[in-house]
């Protein structure tokens, strides 16, 4: 009876094949989105207006049809089962409709991208990508970079902890040091220290709450601030608008006493809708000396006073307190890279952002968005950190230390409006921008011992209280900007824009200068006052060009100007490895992109650009020496570089390559390719051996690819990430000498590998990082956590269990 039933049913099911065309001019209608209403079923036309649904039941089926630039419509059909094509026509739209909103599953093949506008934001011809967490099989729990950013063409990815405590990425010659040329923003609002006299993020938000990454390119500088770039915003999960209480609990486990718990709670009640998580994250590290103890929280609020006025409010709150092992000379990382000789270095972090929002709908075509955010947050960082990497530590040595301590508020208007200029449209966005930094900086000495005691103590014989170093770094920043798409016809448009930035930045405070014996011992201090003030205005400009012959294909290429400031960290801060040039400029410069980017019906996604980036001014570090003849890293402005490179990426559905016309079957299999090739050369400098060297942060070939496949509730990725050797500092130096903070970083091959199973309401989950216990680095650090060579971790396990009701 079983089998007879199961016969029946196959039988009762049919192929839709169907045919989309426009009603006046008979034309085929590319990348409209068919639905079938009551089932999960949704397919696209292709180039010529042809879709196909399979495993229908047969019978009477209620489709809708979704295009952009024609009236929705909804139909009735018969399923047939004889393989025939159903003619389905659309009407263009000649008039403005009400706002539609078409609910539909998200896709979970390929990467996606920005659409051309996006709430009061413009991302047309725009290099951009998107990343969905959800989307991934892989470790979220360490918000493992390597992992989640492994579809983002040309990324250099910097590894400093176990936890993913930080991120640090760069690109295209771009300093990876905590993501500082990126404007980092989360839910559209700054969460870096400074956005302009400290760009360095210290907090990131868990991977598991995020709902999507959002990454721009340099040309994004019009819109987000100036960084050579671009944007990364963090989109949060939204709170759930279908229930009142919706709860999800994720608790990990790994090696080296990694623990992490991860809860949230959402819901909906008449007009207001929430959203909470706590996370605690714990572990000890890979190599001796690394133990961490995290802790985050978030509250998102937010009210529907009417259809078209919302309202939100949003507090983050992240502490950390960290160990540090220390950096490795080269000779210590070819001995054991796993060692660590330093026992008292600390760092901490507490971060708290705020944030109010209001939405206003004016119109059908005009929308005002208004962001007022704030940040208050230290860090502390504590140690015994000579120029030379392995001296022994000795708990009597005072140890250095650091404070920070930040005080920023901000608010940012944008006003967004789709319009008709005869027979063209068109969609502008204005917008404004005040922002004020209060930032204080104090460096001195911090008690012997081994504890994390973050006071500051004097030396015998020196009566000063705080230290060496104290300075308060007030700054303000005012900026309008305008963007504007022309749609010259329906496949062609132009978006031209305009910043101008004006930027007051100033320093005022003491500094001291410690002079040591050959034995270590201090023998004087001395100390002046200084106050710089630097007040600056400037405009840039930007052009990009969108063509699209078919819908699921596009020719885009942009140019924008760039800017970044120097950092009052290189004004002033002291460090035994490094020194800086007093008389440092700001950077300036363009980024550029022309690519294509595009569908091939379900099986194929891919973007493929050529890029150039030119800097003048670059700030970058060479190899000098101290009177006692140490290897120094001095930060300055080396001169002009020019990079130029190919970013590829491309994602293939293997088993609908193979049967584009065979019905979906519970067994998946894609993988992708990510290849960047990138030539960076100093084209002019005035310090002797750097013309014509590579650029920092550069490696020639930076290539990821892996595959992901699965079978019903069962999914799996193996993933591969190469990339060739690269330099830190602008003469090209192979080896740092006793300190380490220069030199060669080797080309590495890491593999990763994740599974997870899905029912319901539980989900499990585990990873293998670093599956063959390849034994590399990515950074020599210059101060914290170094300085010298940071090993990456070695082979990892990880294990999840999720639940969600």
């Amino acid at each position: 009876m079983s089998v007879l039933s199961s016969f029946t049913a196959a039988a009762q099911q049919a192929r839709l094949q169907g045919r989309v065309r426009e009603a006046d001019t008979n034309q085929p209608v590319a990348g409209c989105e068919v639905y079938v209403r009551g089932s999960r079923q949704i397919a696209r036309t292709d180039s010529a207006g042809l879709f196909t649904i399979a495993k229908l039941p047969a019978g009477r089926q209620q489709l809708q049809f979704s295009s952009i630039g024609h009236e929705p419509f909804k139909t009735e059909v018969d399923a047939p089962v004889d393989g025939g094509i159903v003619d389905f026509t659309l009407t263009r739209r000649q008039r403005q409709l009400k706002e539609v909103v078409v609910a539909a599953p998200q896709g979970r093949f390929g990467p996606q991208r920005l659409r051309e506008v996006e709430g009061t934001a413009i991302f047309a011809a725009k290099k951009s990508d998107v990343i969905v967490p959800d989307n991934l099989v892989a470790n979220l729990a360490t918000n493992n970079a390597r992992q989640v950013y492994s579809r983002v063409a040309g990324l250099n990815i910097w590894e400093s902890d176990q936890g993913g405590l930080q991120l640090s990425i760069g690109g295209r010659g771009l300093d990876p040091n905590r993501t500082s040329n990126f404007n980092v923003r989360q839910n559209n609002y700054d969460i870096s220290a400074d956005a302009l006299g400290y760009p360095e993020s210290y907090y990131t938000p868990p991977v598991e709450a995020i709902k999507r990454i959002q990454l721009v390119r340099g040309a994004a500088s019009l819109q987000y601030g100036t960084q050579f770039g671009g944007l990364l915003n963090f989109e949060l999960r939204a709170p759930e608008p279908d229930k009142t209480v919706s709860v999800v609990s994720r608790q990990t486990v790994g090696s080296y006493g990694f623990f992490n718990s991860f809860n949230s709670v959402s819901g909906t009640i008449k007009k207001l809708s929430y959203y909470a998580f706590a996370q605690y994250k714990r572990g000890d590290g890979w190599r001796p000396n690394s133990h961490f103890d995290a802790k985050t929280a978030y509250a998102d609020v937010r009210y529907q006073f009417t259809e078209n006025f919302k309202v939100g409010a949003q507090v983050t709150h992240m502490d950390y307190l960290a160990q540090q092992p220390g950096g490795l000379s080269d000779a210590q990382y070819a001995q054991n890279a796993r060692q660590s000789n330093r026992e008292r270095n600390w760092f901490a972090v507490d971060w708290n952002l705020f944030n109010a929002s209001a939405d206003w709908k004016l119109t059908p075509q005009s929308n005002i968005n208004v962001l007022a955010f704030g940040l208050r947050a230290t860090r502390k960082s504590l140690g015994f950190r000579p120029n030379q990497v392995a001296l022994p530590d000795n708990d009597t040595y005072l140890r250095d230390l650091i404070t920070g301590e930040f005080q920023n508020y901000g608010v940012e208007a944008r006003y967004l409006n789709r319009y008709a200029l005869g027979s063209k449209s068109g969609v502008l966005l204005l917008g404004t921008r005040y922002y004020h930094g209060y930032n204080h900086s104090v460096q001195g000495f911090g008690p012997t011992g081994r504890g994390a005691d973050f006071r500051f103590v004097g030396p015998e014989g020196v009566t000063f209280a705080n230290g060496f170093s104290d300075f308060e770094f007030p700054n303000q920043n005012v900026a309008v900007f305008a963007e504007n798409i022309f749609y010259l016809s329906d496949k062609v448009s132009v978006t031209p824009g305009l910043r101008y930035e004006y930027i007051r930045t100033k320093s005022q405070g003491t500094y001291g200068n410690v002079i040591r014996d050959n034995a270590g011992n201090i023998d004087a201090i001395t100390q002046k006052n200084e106050e710089r003030l630097s007040p600056r205005g400037f405009v840039l400009g930007g052009i990009g060009v969108s063509y699209k012959p078919v819908e699921t294909r596009e020719l885009y290429g942009n140019i924008s100007q760039n800017y970044r400031s120097i950092t009052f960290s290189d004004m002033r801060i002291a460090n035994p490895s490094a020194t800086i040039d007093p008389n440092l400029q700001d950077e300036r410069g363009y980024s550029a992109d022309l690519g294509l980017r595009g569908e091939q019906g379900q099986w194929l996604t891919y973007d493929v650009s050529f890029f150039a980036l030119q800097y003048g001014n670059r700030i970058g570090e060479v190899q000098t020496y101290d009177a006692a003849d140490r290897v120094l890293r001095r930060r300055s402005n080396v001169g002009r570089a020019l990079i130029l490179g190919v970013e590829s990426y491309a994602e293939v559905d293997l088993l609908r390559a193979l049967r584009p016309t065979a019905e979906p079957e519970r067994w998946t299999l894609a993988t992708f390719g990510n290849l960047a090739l990138i030539r960076g050369r100093y084209t002019q400098s005035d310090i002797a051996g750097v013309k014509g060297n590579p650029v920092e942060f550069v490696p020639d070939v930076n290539l990821k690819a892996g595959a992901r496949g699965g079978y019903g509730p069962f999914k799996g990725s193996l993933q591969a990430t190469y990339l060739s050797k690269q330099y830190t500092d602008a003469t090209k130096a192979e080896l740092g000498g006793v300190s380490a903070v220069v030199g060669r970083i080797p080309a590495y091959t890491v593999l990763d590998a994740s599974v997870s199973w899905e029912r319901r309401w539980l989900k499990l989950e585990g990873s293998v990082n670093n599956l063959a216990n390849a034994i590399y680095f990515t950074r020599r650090a210059t101060g914290y956590p170094g300085p010298g060579i940071l090993p990456s971790d070695g082979r990892s396990f990880f294990l999840t269990v999720a639940v969600k009701w």
